[in-house]
C-alpha cells in the first residue's frame, strides 16, 4: 500500500469535517477490533514503490493505548500525523513516507493488544487511525506488550525499501510503562497468528525487528506510570534499546521528537536538530533526543 502523497489541503478537509470541536469519544467511535486491523489475519502488510513515491520508507508508529494514554492517538489524529508527515517532507530526512499505525494493549489481559493498519501515504492513514478501537485496557501486571509490533514488522511486512535498497524503515513504540518480557508462543498464536517454535524474550525481539527497522521507543517521561516509576520503565528499556530511547516530557511533542529521532539517525546534528524547532518544543526536543546516538543505518547500537 501507499500509492499516493501527503497533502496539507487534504488534511485540513479531514480535521475540520472529522475531528476539529469533537471529544475522543466523537472521533473514536469503534467498540471493537475491526477484522482489517486484526494482526492475526493478516498475512502481511507492504510498503511498496509506485510512481508518485519512487522511493518509498515505511514508518511504523505504535502507540499504547491502555488506561489514559489513548491520549496519544487522540493527539496524533488531531495534529500528529500531519507534522510528522509535512516535516518529513520538508526536512528531507528520509524519503517518501509511508506510515503505518498501531495501538498496542496488554496481552495478558486485553482482547485486542494489538492493532495494524496498512502504510498509508496521504490522508488515508489518519481515515484508519480513526478506525482503531480505543480499548484503554491493561492491567496491574507492571507493563504493557510495546514488544508485539516489533514481532509484526519483522514477520508480517514487506518493502521495498528493505528488499530493493538494503534501506531500514523506521519504528517507534509510544508508551509510559515498562515493557513486559517479550512475546510468548501462545501470544503469538493467539494475537499475530505465528507458529513460533520458542518463546521470545525482548531483546529477541527487537533484535528481530532491527533487521530492516531503525527501532526506537518514546517514553512519555511526565504522564501516567512513568510519572511515578520513571526508574522501572528505564530499566526494562536501556538494555534492550541503548541509546535509541527519546524521553517525551510533553505529549503534544511526540511527533517532533520522532521526526527528530529520524534526522539524528540519518546523520544530522542533535543540536542543529534541536535549534532547528520553534518556542518550547526546541527545549522538549533537545530533552528527548540527549541520549540518542548519532548517525544510524545498522541497527541497534550497543555500547561496551
Amino acid at each position: 500500500m501507499g500509492y499516493a502523497r501527503w497533502d496539507p489541503a487534504d488534511w485540513n478537509s479531514y480535521n475540520t469535517k472529522h475531528v476539529a470541536g469533537k471529544s475522543a469519544s466523537e472521533i473514536f467511535t469503534s467498540s471493537k477490533m475491526k477484522d482489517s486491523f486484526d494482526p492475526s489475519k493478516i498475512e502481511f502488510r507492504e510498503s511498496r514503490d509506485s510512481d508518485i513515491n519512487p522511493n518509498s520508507t515505511p514508518i511504523i508508529l505504535a502507540s499504547d493505548v491502555t488506561g489514559s494514554m489513548g491520549m496519544i492517538a487522540e493527539s496524533m489524529i488531531r495534529k500528529g500525523l500531519n507534522t510528522v508527515a509535512t516535516e518529513i517532507y520538508d526536512r528531507k530526512p528520509v524519503t517518501d513516507p509511508h506510515i503505518m499505525a498501531m495501538a498496542v494493549g496488554d496481552a495478558e489481559c486485553d482482547r485486542s493488544p494489538l492493532q495494524v493498519t496498512q502504510f498509508e501515504g496521504d490522508i488515508k492513514i489518519a481515515e484508519q487511525l480513526k478506525e482503531l478501537y480505543i480499548e484503554r485496557g491493561g492491567g496491574g501486571n507492571g507493563g504493557e506488550s510495546y514488544m508485539l509490533p516489533h514481532v509484526f514488522a519483522a514477520m508480517k511486512t514487506r518493502t521495498d525499501a528493505f528488499e530493493k535498497r538494503r534501506k531500514k524503515g523506521y519504528l517507534f513504540t509510544i508508551g509510559d510503562e515498562p515493557t513486559l518480557d517479550g512475546v510468548t508462543m501462545k501470544q503469538a498464536k493467539r494475537f499475530l497468528g505465528l507458529d513460533l517454535q520458542t518463546n521470545l524474550s525482548a531483546e529477541d525481539c527487537v533484535n528481530l525487528a532491527s533487521r530492516t527497522y531503525e527501532v526506537f521507543h518514546v517514553i512519555l517521561s511526565t504522564v501516567g506510570y512513568a510519572k511515578y516509576r520513571l526508574d522501572e520503565v528505564k530499566r526494562t528499556f536501556e538494555p534492550i534499546l541503548p541509546q535509541r530511547i527519546l524521553y517525551v516530557e510533553d505529549p503534544d511533542k511526540v511527533a517532533e521528537s520522532i521526526v527528530s529521532a529520524i534526522q539524528i539517525c540519518e546523520g544530522a546534528n542533535k543540536a542543529d536538530v534541536a535549534a532547528s524547532w520553534s518556542g518550547d518544543t526546541s527545549l522538549v526536543v533537545a530533552n528527548a533526543v540527549r541520549d540518542l546516538a548519532t548517525g544510524g543505518g545498522t541497527g541497534i547500537r550497543r555500547l561496551t
